[in-house]
């Protein structure tokens, strides 16, 4: 397991970041949990969660039908932790409140990201396109946070890179490339500290990455290495499925080390030099939106109407940093009878109204007309506006893509700098925020119906409802009237009883015979020479009986130290240099295999490697969780090869 997910988020007075897959998760649990302890300190328009964002997360904690499918329903296992975890982190941050100093400072960073849907992005007009230097944003902003001393306590980082460096052939839980950056500045700045434990919090942030691939070679054909077609990245023989972007590295582990780096080198340069201090109040504003049904004032003549959800055939077609299965392509802008006649006799046509509110979109999935068991898509979202100083941040519930941003942020910092109070206004785009609503394109790139535009599921002028909302927020907080806005229709809150699970229970653990839980069955060897990987293989039970593993590990690496013959931790499971492989095999038994990828900087000496977990079994008809641990033979890591 490589993770971030359990580390602290950074407290900004009521400013919180957290390491979710996409944020998936409905923000009022956990607000419930802090208006218990905390009353109305904390509340939905001062507190913000924004997913870093990673492929590698856990699943089953968004209550909407379609998300709820690819997890085999609503697991309440990971919704309690992951809110118990938000809560914990925060009260910790409460608990250590004191004053201190803002910093800000920018710079660009090359060769760390590319566009995946460049036919998209040269859709928009030729005089907008040419006032950027390209199609990606390069640009990388930090806020540096100190103690009133001027000790570094903690930084937040924006660039624009969609954390898929780690490809859907990894199974293990991982940060991937934004939570390995994350890594590298904590374990930089809390030296002799574990992964998550230090003083100081790095937060990566994700911004406006919709349509940015960190995949910097580009797709190929993986059967012939020639590059993909242009306009729907496919490939002659095998279609979307064989057209893939690697890179740079020559795996995905290497590849999201060297992005991850090259995000963190930047960012610490930035935040070593920085000298631009942020003052000024503090402003927040928030609104609940009905974005199946919002009128937008295109011109002074016209208007225009989004749509109900709906996703299109592209979204089937998948990414170059992961092809559909089936033989659906991007931009497709026409319906296929065959899928469309399945789609119709199994979920029923999309209305008329729907079809024609989002063409040229051909609609696969009619989301925002498909109410069983629960709504498939989210209708009610959170738009939301924070101000530190001249510091703005856009909290978006989606995924916008690099042009979206740049138009967003240009409209938020026009309607902001009306106001004297916020001249060089700073703004930056904080995505996946509160709520999770698919992608957010311009109406030019909608045209194109690649895969971002195919899941922009409230049609052609999503974005253009989304800036006029953040209009809104922005002009209020500059006019002093945030405490006037309207708070708009509140969203649906599904109890338990609603929700669905199709996941089957764990059965019972087991042992092979004549052993027990623990147990090693392939020994770690005896010497081992920096560079080189241990790696021991264990009688193991379900990682998922072992319930909450906040503040604890399934791995540790420890070294013995000569002198006092005592043991000490030097890698956890959440370190970057441990992989912990669990093997499902039949009738109840499986094995977990650890790896210690043995870094450069490891001290010659003796370690061990250790693995906890639970079993389960049934006693009196109620099943019962055991704790159980093993640990590897000794072995002896030198720093070169004797001949």
């Amino acid at each position: 397991v490589d993770s971030n997910l359990n580390q602290t988020p950074c407290l900004l007075g009521w400013l919180f970041w957290s390491r979710l897959y996409k944020n998936k998760l409905h923000l009022c649990q956990v607000l419930r949990g802090l208006q218990a302890k905390y009353g109305d300190l904390y509340r939905q328009d001062n507190v913000v969660l924004s997913g870093t964002h990673t492929h590698s997360g856990l699943g089953g904690y968004f209550q909407y039908t379609l998300f709820m499918i690819t997890s085999k329903g609503y697991i309440k296992s990971s919704i309690q932790i992951i809110v118990q975890g938000i809560v914990k982190s925060i009260e910790r941050a409460h608990e250590n409140l004191r004053p201190g100093r803002i910093f800000i400072n920018k710079g660009e960073l090359e060769e760390s990201n590319l566009n995946r849907s460049p036919h998209s992005y040269m859709n928009n007009p030729e005089e907008e396109r040419k006032r950027y230097n390209g199609n990606t944003d390069k640009q990388v902003v930090v806020l540096k946070f100190t103690d009133m001393d001027g000790d570094g306590i903690g930084m937040i980082s924006w660039f624009a890179v969609h954390p898929v460096s780690m490809n859907s052939s990894n199974h293990m839980v991982s940060g991937d490339n934004l939570g390995y950056a994350s890594y590298l500045f904590e374990q930089d700045k809390n030296i002799g500290s574990l992964p998550g434990r230090g003083p100081f919090v790095a937060t990566f942030a994700s911004s406006n990455l919709g349509d940015v691939s960190p995949n910097t070679r580009g797709p190929h054909c993986l059967n012939t290495g020639e590059s993909c077609d242009y306009l729907n990245s496919s490939c002659p023989i095998g279609g979307t499925k064989m057209c893939v972007a690697f890179g740079p590295g020559n795996n995905m582990f290497e590849s999201t080390r060297i992005i991850g780096e090259n995000i963190f080198k930047k960012s610490k340069e930035l935040y070593s030099s920085t000298k631009q201090e942020v003052r000024g109040p503090i402003h927040f504003a928030h609104q609940w939106l009905n974005m199946s049904d919002i009128t937008i004032q295109i011109n002074s003549t016209h208007t225009a109407k989004t749509c109900k959800p709906a996703l299109g055939h592209s979204f089937a077609g998948g990414t170059i940093d992961g092809g559909g299965a089936l033989n659906f392509t991007q931009g497709a802008v026409e319906g296929d009878p065959f899928w469309d006649g399945i789609r119709d006799a199994i979920l029923g046509p999309p209305s008329n109204e729907t079809q024609d509110c989002h063409r040229p979109k051909p609609i696969l999935f009619s989301t925002g007309e498909m109410n069983w068991p629960l709504p498939w898509h989210p209708v009610i979202v959170d738009v939301q506006l924070i101000t530190i100083g001249s510091v703005a941040i856009v909290a978006i519930p989606g995924e916008v893509t690099t042009m979206s941003g740049r138009r967003i942020r240009e409209a938020v910092k026009k309607e902001l700098e009306s106001s004297h109070a916020f001249a060089n206004t700073e703004v930056v785009i904080a995505g996946l925020c509160n709520i999770y609503t698919h992608y957010i394109t311009t109406y030019e790139e909608y045209q194109i119906q690649r895969y971002e535009a195919a899941s922009t599921i409230y049609g052609p002028h999503t974005l253009s409802a989304y800036i006029q909302s953040y209009r809104g927020l922005a002009r209020a907080i500059a006019e002093g009237t945030e405490a006037e806005l309207p708070k708009g229709p509140e969203p649906p809150f599904f109890t338990d009883s609603q929700l669905f699970s199709l996941l089957p229970l764990n059965p019972v653990d087991k042992t092979p015979d004549n052993s027990s839980f623990g147990e090693v069955l392939e020994q770690v060897d005896p010497v081992y020479t920096v560079g080189q990987v241990a790696s021991v293989t264990f009688v193991a039970g379900n990682p998922r009986n072992s319930g909450d593993m906040t503040d604890k590990t399934f791995v540790t690496v420890e070294k013995l130290h000569n002198s006092t013959q005592t043991w000490s931790v030097v890698h956890t499971d959440a370190s970057w240099e441990t992989r912990f492989h669990w093997i499902k095999g039949t009738s109840g038994l499986s094995n977990a295999t650890v790896e210690w990828h043995i870094p450069q900087s490891a001290q010659s000496g003796f370690y061990r490697i250790r693995h906890f977990g639970h079993y389960k079994e049934f006693r009196n008809l109620k099943p019962v969780f055991t704790a159980y641990e093993g640990v590897s033979d000794v072995f002896k890591v030198n720093k070169r090869i004797y001949y």
